[in-house]
């Protein structure tokens, strides 16, 4: 994919598409943590495939092209990344909201 093509509108306006159907999946999952789950799950399977298919396939070949990309990877918040929540932290969140019932 070209620059051009990465800033044209219809680029932006598929983003916002994807982005609200996303949303719409997540607010219509919500109080339902494995329906959620699942939705994570598939969002990291598709950041996985794009990544180590599409995005490696279109990796610059020669150094300006290569510069640039680094260069825009630095100057627009870096690599992306879709962190996992950590084992700890979601039990600590679950011991806390037990606690809270618990209180009522």
């Amino acid at each position: 994919m070209s620059n051009k093509s990465f800033e044209s509108i219809d680029f932006a306006e598929q983003l916002e598409k994807i982005a609200a159907a996303v949303n719409d999946v997540a607010r219509d999952c919500q109080g339902d943590p494995l329906a959620l789950l699942t939705l994570l799950r598939q969002l990291e399977y598709l950041h996985r495939a794009i990544r180590d298919g599409a995005f490696q396939e279109s990796l610059p070949d020669n150094r300006q092209q290569l510069y640039s990309l680094l260069k825009d990877i630095e100057s627009e918040g870096g690599w992306p990344y879709i962190e996992r929540m950590r084992l700890q932290a979601f039990l600590g969140n679950l011991l806390s909201e037990a606690m809270e019932e618990n209180s009522d």
